[in-house]
């Protein structure tokens, strides 16, 4: 049944924008960090999440906006349509009892008639179930087809050979008779399909490979069945030694061997999506909901924000969310591919999906539904496997004429073999052409790239590399240049308050206490450090009024009726307010140990300043290293001052070194390097970065910051670890380099495939290709490509665990 299909426009891109705001006073004031501060104006649900797909449950990879609802094969390209991996079933969860399946419900619960707990009904994939089928129905054809032709492939092969003597067993006036019985339900039957296909293709106007299969073999089928049934009404040209030339055999042996082709395509497109199809698998299907002091078991449907989930050793974590009594290690393998468990304790975030080791804890639920990571996952990777490349438009541009140059290319083979060609001409003329017809295969062109995307964004995603489309993935490989982000990229992102120093005559704890209660109104990691301190501290934090932020400038407020702001020295200087002499000798020994000095202001006067240190992470040392080691220049950019930028890049062995960035200045860094022919990426995690994340040939988000840096970034990486940009570099190569090779094996396949099927040895070897090699070869380039594309599954990547990637793609839990 053909699926009916619609095309769905690509949405347009959007560029992230950043609020424009004057400077009045203190209130735009920077608070000294590499991001601007923004107010936690968030409702429960958090970031804002990725939107989902608008993608129907089928598309096909070939064909962009070809989708449908219901599984079939494509109108223009005739391939089989894929499953889109973010595709989800309306229905929630169904229990019901195992003895007695007919009592079903939408809740945890107990058998009324058996009593036994009922169970999650496991529903069955119509996608699984499709697949299933139609491999069922390939093998079945291909078997039987074989069966039914090889009886006729005996008895053409045996007239051509007078020693077996078939002809005198079976006489040629009835031999002709059996291979049109035996051969009918092999074309027909076995090999309709195909014909349904080339018809569908000339009704759309989208000749592809099913039309020149349907048109080879049918051509040899109804030549050879007019021969048998009415052979009187061709002309002595195409008569050898008294009969005309039946071929059967060939139009047989193609359907056979193109079913073959098909069958083993089937099977190899199903381990495609493989990875994502059962990372979706290992989610959580229910969670213990604790309420007023009962626990009770529900669906993962059923959560809501705010619930608190208890956890036991073992389990899967349902759903994202917050530690808020307990500790335990969590093997988060499965979403960022590192084998190290990570401890985690009150306060921390923990990701739904992943499985909790030793300890117990209490969790609150903080994003459900589409907002999860890994809801977020799959989203972003259904939308990368179904985009394309640039080096696309080659294989594109070369299918558009493909076909009907391909049919052309036959009508000359017949017309010069017919004219020229030896006795029987018009037999020869007509085997030649059909060969033609048969070797071309515009599949293999046409699947060159789209299947080393999808399998290439697949790998990646198990390694915690996020692809949001083709062009980034064929980018990255080619980038020389690094620009990245220093808090929360090459450091750990949790700063702690480390110094402070009140100006003469003011409190240390209240100038903290005022301080913090600005920060309060900030998500930025240094903003916390500040009201962590003060809460550790056991400060009661006053109200702030008219809280304003300023991307780029700082936080200011209104406490108690006056204005306070908090920012870097540079901004409070050009607003006029003086530094004193002794903390400025203190912000000068603080910043040369690395750390980040923030200025406290009130009206027109200094408070006092905090020192805040960030430390670099563990793996960035050898994250950058590797980067190094790829011919790759890393270029720091901070908005920090320079000292405390120079003694981190001097750290770490940071090839330039750019402090006291604004956001405009970082995309002015990234276009001056452009200018300079540079292929540039960028790695941040700020809402300040996003501009210059989508400026550069490659935004590098880190998953652990904000929403609007990763939808502004073509990459992200879930641990938000610099050591993911050197893995990503590696499996965009990896895919490149893939995708040549398919590339270069089907331009050469056809390039030379074509003119030997025309006869162009024959004047030297006296050698024709059969039709029935042709089609022998013609299936095995599209599985030959599938292939290859397959081995990007078992691409090793530095840090990467791989043997809980195996275990993920078998459906197992890596836990011990």
């Amino acid at each position: 049944m053909n699926p009916e299909v619609s095309t769905v426009p690509s949405p347009p891109d959007s560029s992230p924008t950043t609020p424009e705001s004057g400077r009045t006073g203190c209130s735009h004031i920077h608070a000294g960090h590499d991001h601007d501060h923004t107010p936690n104006h968030r409702d429960h649900a958090g970031d804002r999440a990725i939107p989902p797909s608008r993608a129907g449950k089928y598309f096909c990879p070939m064909c962009p906006g070809v989708e449908s609802e219901i599984p079939g094969d494509c109108p223009q390209c005739g391939m089989a349509l894929e499953r889109s991996p973010a595709w989800r079933p309306a229905h929630g969860i169904v229990y019901t009892c195992p003895m007695h399946p007919e009592i079903e419900q939408d809740h945890p619960g107990d058998c009324p008639i058996c009593g036994m707990a009922l169970e999650p009904k496991v529903p069955v994939d119509e996608d699984d179930d499709h697949q299933a089928r139609e491999i069922r129905d390939l093998s079945r054809k291909f078997w039987i087809g074989l069966v039914l032709t090889l009886p006729v492939l005996l008895l053409a092969m045996g007239g051509m050979i007078s020693s077996w003597g078939l002809h005198q067993i079976v006489p040629r006036s009835v031999s002709k008779w059996i291979e049109l019985v035996l051969a009918t339900p092999v074309v027909i039957w076995a090999g309709g399909a195909f014909f349904a296909k080339a018809w569908r293709s000339l009704v759309h106007r989208s000749p592809n490979m099913f039309t020149l299969i349907g048109v080879g073999v049918g051509a040899a089928y109804l030549f050879s069945a007019v021969a048998v049934i009415a052979p009187g009404i061709f002309p002595d040209s195409f008569v050898h030694h008294g009969e005309v030339g039946l071929y059967f055999e060939a139009a047989a042996v193609i359907t056979v061997l193109v079913l073959l082709g098909q069958l083993l395509e089937a099977k190899a497109r199903s381990r495609t999506g493989q990875a994502i199809q059962a990372l979706l698998g290992l989610a959580a299907k229910t969670a213990h909901r604790v309420r007023e002091g009962r626990e009770e078991q529900v669906p993962i449907d059923h959560l809501q924000i705010g619930d608190i989930l208890r956890v036991r050793p073992g389990e899967k974590i349902p759903i994202d969310g917050v530690i808020t009594s307990g500790r335990s290690h969590i093997d988060e393998s499965m979403i960022t591919g590192e084998p190290v468990p990570v401890a985690k304790a009150e306060g921390d975030l923990v990701i739904g999906a992943t499985i909790n080791q030793t300890g117990a804890f209490l969790m609150r639920a903080e994003k459900v539904g589409g907002d999860t990571l890994l809801s977020r996952i799959v989203h972003m990777v259904a939308e990368a496997q179904r985009s394309r490349a640039p080096i696309q438009k080659l294989a594109d541009s070369v299918s558009g004429y493909f076909v009907p140059a391909v049919v052309v290319i036959a009508l000359v083979t017949f017309v010069i073999w017919a004219l020229w060609g030896p006795d029987p001409a018009l037999a020869f003329a007509l085997v030649n052409a059909v060969a033609v017809l048969i070797i071309a295969c515009p599949c293999a062109l046409g699947l060159a790239t789209p299947m080393s995307i999808m399998v290439g964004v697949g790998r990646a995603a198990q390694s915690g590399i996020l692809i949001k489309n083709a062009e980034a993935i064929e980018t990255a490989g080619e980038i020389d240049t690094l620009i990245t982000d220093k808090t929360g990229t090459l450091t750990a992102g949790k700063p702690r308050l480390t110094a402070r120093m009140a100006a003469a005559g003011e409190d240390a704890d209240d100038m903290l206490a005022r301080a913090a209660a600005l920060e309060t109104g900030s998500e930025h990691p240094l903003a916390r450090a500040i009201v962590d301190e003060a809460r550790e501290a056991g400060l009661v934090l006053p109200e702030v009024e008219d809280f304003e932020s300023t991307t780029g400038g700082g936080v200011s407020g209104l406490i108690k009726g006056r204005r306070l702001c908090i920012g870097k020295e540079a901004f409070l200087r050009a607003l006029g307010i003086v530094i004193p002499d002794d903390l400025a000798t203190e912000a000068e020994r603080l910043e040369g140990l690395a750390q980040t000095v923030v200025w406290f202001a009130e009206e027109d006067r200094i408070l006092g300043l905090l020192g805040i240190s960030d430390p670099i992470k563990e793996s960035t040392p050898a994250a950058i290293a590797a980067l190094h080691r790829r011919g790759i220049r890393v270029i720091m950019a901070t908005g920090d001052n320079p000292r405390t930028g120079a003694a981190v890049g001097k750290t770490l062995g940071i090839d330039e070194i750019r402090a006291g960035l604004s956001p405009e200045d970082k995309i002015l860094l990234v276009r001056e390097l452009k200018n300079q022919g540079r292929i540039v990426a960028m790695a941040g995690d700020g809402i300040n970065d996003a501009p210059a994340l989508a400026e550069a040939h490659v935004g590098i988000a880190m998953g652990t910051g904000t929403d609007v840096a990763i939808e502004s970034a073509g990459i992200t990486l879930v641990k938000g670890d610099l050591a993911g940009i050197a893995r990503a570099v590696e499996i965009s190569r990896s895919v490149m380099r893939n995708i040549r090779q398919n590339l270069f094996f089907a331009f050469i396949y056809n390039a030379l495939g074509i003119p030997v099927a025309a006869g162009i040895l024959y004047p030297v070897t006296e050698t024709l290709l059969s039709p029935m090699i042709a089609g022998a070869a013609m299936s095995l380039s599209s599985v030959s490509v599938i292939a290859n594309a397959l081995r990007l599954r078992r691409v090793r990547l530095d840090g990467t665990n791989n043997a809980s990637l195996k275990a993920i793609t078998q459906g197992k839990s890596p836990v011990r």
